[in-house]
């Protein structure tokens, strides 16, 4: 039986390239190599595209799980090796024109063996934040004709863009913390009205984010006024809109952080849920990677009542902001009362072995590599369906 060549995809220009490195390299080495035939594709932080046909070789070196970002060593990771040694090729979003043989062409290559390599059947594109998980790369696969993991070009947009989730979220009556949105021009031309619009909609403390990226990168939490301007100016280094939103659980009481994982197309499922403990106030970039301290509880210490309730409130999330494949949702839970907010959907969580989003569902019931083989599988019916689409009357 011939093999399914996946193009493990990772890297990226994004803050979150390290990341990738590290989830990609998980699942290279988990990936089911009977099955599937891996073929490393890789995107440098200057946004070049590198290639290694020799996958094989690159599997077979060691890798050990791990939260320290050693990820850029191509002594640590197979992912950083492909982005040392691979080839460089640039790549249109041209289809193939071979409905047996997708691939995607290389308009440029050092040598011929760059076009053999970049034939694969499906993309798994292990990309986190912007210029992965926002669209961008799903338009390219789009426009390729090649099936790929995940949610396709609305699902993964909406699923970045915080200021555009909130509002779907909020006519699919999920519930949702107060919050504000201030374009970064506003903000440079009038911080003190913006400030006071801001102090006049929502209590302190207040989260101030990014519209548009991920793993905490930019977030503050603000405990009061004086420390307002300085996280706004910090977000808008990385976005052009900031979503500021109401602290849950006042000044005295931390949000409890749940997370559920999602899996599916249309019928989507919900795994069980877990909870973040963040050894600092919130689970910011350091926190997920770098401290130690910071625990997973897996199953989350909640009520079968509160359980039932993420579960139901991740599958709506997903569905609103149209996601397919797998997306991890995040909830806070006020501590007091014990209700839930609908927090963000990510659309290409964290994907190492030990990332909340593969540790939920082999609690549920689905290990690592069959969760690798589920997601795969459900990216070929997705394209499968997408084929039957008519683009002409012709």
């Amino acid at each position: 039986m011939k093999k399914i060549r996946v193009g493990v995809l990772f890297g990226g220009r994004s803050g979150e390239h390290e990341v990738s490195l590290l989830s990609a390299a998980s699942v290279m080495k988990a990936i089911d190599t009977s099955k599937y035939e891996v073929v490393p594709i890789g995107i440098t932080k200057q946004g070049q595209w590198v290639i290694d046909a020799h996958a094989d070789q690159l599997l077979k070196g060691e890798y050990k799980e791990s939260q320290h970002l050693r990820a850029g060593d191509p002594e640590a990771t197979t992912s950083a090796a492909v982005l040392a040694h691979g080839e460089s090729v640039l790549v249109p979003p041209v289809p193939s024109g071979a409905a047996k043989n997708p691939s995607l062409v290389p308009f440029q290559q050092e040598r011929r063996k760059a076009a053999a390599a970049l034939e694969v059947d499906v993309i798994f594109p292990v990309l986190h934040g912007t210029f992965g998980e926002d669209g961008t790369i799903q338009g390219l696969l789009e426009l390729a004709d090649i099936a790929y993991v995940g949610s396709g070009v609305l699902g993964s947009s909406a699923g970045m863009d915080k200021d555009v989730m909130k509002k779907l979220f909020r006519d699919a009556g999920l519930p949702l913390v107060k919050h504000v949105t201030v374009l970064r021009p506003r903000w440079e031309k009038e911080a003190k009205k913006v400030r006071k619009e801001i102090e006049a909609k929502l209590k302190y403390p207040v989260f101030v984010k990014p519209a548009n990226l991920g793993s905490s990168v930019g977030i503050s939490k603000v405990h009061d006024g004086s420390e307002l301007a300085a996280a706004m100016n910090e977000a808008a280094k990385y976005d052009r809109k900031i979503v500021i939103e109401q602290g849950v659980g006042g000044k005295k009481n931390k949000a409890r952080e749940i997370e559920c994982a999602v899996l599916g197309n249309d019928d989507p499922k919900a795994s069980i849920c877990g909870e973040i403990v963040p050894a600092k106030e919130f689970y910011d970039y350091e926190a997920k990677y770098i401290d130690e301290g910071s625990s997973l509880l897996i199953p989350a210490k909640i009520t079968k009542t509160h359980q039932k309730q993420a579960q139901e409130m991740a599958i709506r999330a997903f569905q609103a902001c149209d996601c397919a494949g797998l997306s991890r949702v995040d909830f806070l839970m006020d501590p007091k009362s014990g209700k839930l907010f609908i927090n963000e959907v990510n659309t290409m969580p964290g994907f190492t072995s030990i990332s909340m989003y593969p540790k939920l569902w082999a609690a549920t019931g689905i290990e690592y590599p069959a969760l690798i083989d589920r997601l795969i599988q459900l990216a070929l019916e997705r394209h499968a369906d997408r084929k039957r689409n008519q683009y002409s009357r012709v």
